[in-house]
């Protein structure tokens, strides 16, 4: 065996390559996993004990040495190589293509963020499909509560305990939150909820939402209405009005919709705000000392307000559009209209 491995170094000292090919072809008979090196480590075994070690370190110089001509022939025929690389696609269209633009309700959606990333809102994110006790039990949702009826919720399956839906809001992101984090928290939650409701020009069976939540000591209504009249002024301008009125949510008390001046019609009246000079675009109010016990949180310690807005519903006061179902239609004539400065 000795000889055979003599023999072979001689075939690799010896050897040289004109072309890429040949180079090739040594590689296989070679190195290759059927090569002669390897058949050497096969009848390695059948080598006396006695001179393994010598037989060892001869086949191990081998395969180094033919690796090291294997590399430098290699880098040398690749140094040679003057032939013109053709980048060229020929499959190509001779007419340029338009580079496409980012959708309407993720240009808002990053506004939004950005927007409340400036006074240290982070966000957070959560599954689309949720159990009872985040979606609505943690939120204080009595059992009776009409937002369990299958008119408004997508349920996808009941074990006989606890039923399974598709997320109605980005609330129970927040309940996650306050699960796993000790306050101060402010978060904000953006995602894609659903609700059973018919499709029209100002609603839609699943829509876009970013949440809000801010948990701190001494947190007050007014840091409520300050943080969202920074948000209204940012997003619309500063000649935008707002104004809120005395609502209803099972996890804030008190609770207030956010109406803003509708910037489709400039508060004239026209049928996305019905005829008012306001559209509402989302629900508000301090969270309910319930919800804080539902979560572990202290509630004689901590307080804190949430808001929650349809991204949809902010780009039709942003880009004047008068029906959301635009949005998920995928016509490109009206998609390519959009520039992002994000």
């Amino acid at each position: 065996m000795k000889e055979k491995i003599k023999k072979l170094l001689s075939e690799v000292e010896n050897f040289k390559a004109g072309s890429k090919e040949e180079l090739e072809d040594f590689r296989i008979e070679m190195l290759g996993s059927k090569g002669k090196i390897k058949d050497l480590f096969s009848d390695f075994r059948t080598v006396p004990n006695e001179n393994k070690k010598e037989v060892g370190q001869l086949i191990n110089t081998l395969k180094v040495k033919a690796q090291d001509k294997f590399d430098a022939f290699k880098e040398s025929l690749a140094g040679n190589d003057t032939s013109v690389k053709d980048d060229l696609d020929l499959s190509r269209t001779g007419t340029p293509v338009k580079l496409g633009s980012r959708h309407p309700i993720s240009i808002v959606r990053t506004e939004i963020i950005d927007i409340f990333s400036r006074i240290g809102f982070t966000v957070s994110e959560g599954p689309e499909i949720e159990d009872d006790w985040h979606n609505f039990s943690a939120l204080n949702f009595p059992l009776e509560h009409p937002a369990r009826d299958m008119q408004d919720t997508f349920f996808v399956e009941s074990d006989g305990e606890e039923e399974i839906a598709l997320r109605t809001h980005t609330s129970s992101v927040q309940v996650r939150m306050m699960e796993n984090t000790k306050p101060p928290i402010r978060t904000l939650s953006p995602g894609r909820v659903y609700r059973n409701e018919a499709i029209s020009a100002r609603a839609h069976c699943f829509f876009h939402q970013v949440e809000g939540l801010y948990i701190a000591e001494n947190v007050s209504f007014a840091d409520l209405k300050q943080t969202l009249m920074y948000f209204a002024k940012e997003m619309f301008g500063e000649e935008t009005k707002i104004r809120l009125r005395p609502s209803y949510f099972p996890f804030t008390e008190p609770s207030a919709e956010m109406d803003v001046s509708c910037s489709v019609c400039n508060s004239k009246g026209c049928n996305v705000c019905k005829y008012t000079g306001y559209l509402e675009i989302m629900g508000c109010g301090m969270v309910d000392p319930n919800v804080l016990e539902n979560c572990g949180i202290d509630s004689k310690k901590y307080s804190g307000f949430a808001f929650g807005m349809g991204v949809e519903r902010i780009a039709m006061l942003k880009y004047k559009v008068n029906d959301l179902r635009l949005y998920s239609e995928g016509d490109v004539r009206f998609l390519e209209q959009f520039k992002s400065a994000f």
